[in-house]
């Protein structure tokens, strides 16, 4: 049975996932933790906005910050959050087969 509170935490997961940056770092958290400066350099975007992308992240309880020292590393929240984007990359691929083709192959 649904419920108002499922609803509210696939709605924060969905928003967490609605934007490309967002999704970008969590498939690369999927591989692997990382800190904020690697991750900024990796997906090409400033640490400011980096920075910005992870405060939402851990506000939608998928990331949590895990201080090393003087620096902070960055993880998903759950192993099974790296599961749930494995399987929703394979739905998306298995509805939408062409969306990773090379653009070359899709003619």
């Amino acid at each position: 049975m649904e419920t108002v509170t499922h609803a509210a935490v696939l709605a924060r997961f969905g928003h967490a996932l609605s934007d490309a940056t967002r999704t970008r770092l969590l498939l690369a958290l999927r591989d692997a933790p990382g800190y904020p400066a690697e991750l900024a350099d990796l997906l090409g975007v400033t640490r400011q906005n980096l920075s910005n992308h992870l405060a939402c992240l851990r506000g939608c309880g998928l990331v949590v910050a895990v201080p090393q020292g003087r620096r902070t590393r960055y993880e998903l929240a759950d192993a099974r959050i790296r599961h749930a984007l494995d399987d929703l990359l394979g739905l998306a691929l298995a509805v939408d087969p062409a969306a990773c083709a090379d653009p070359e192959d899709v003619r």
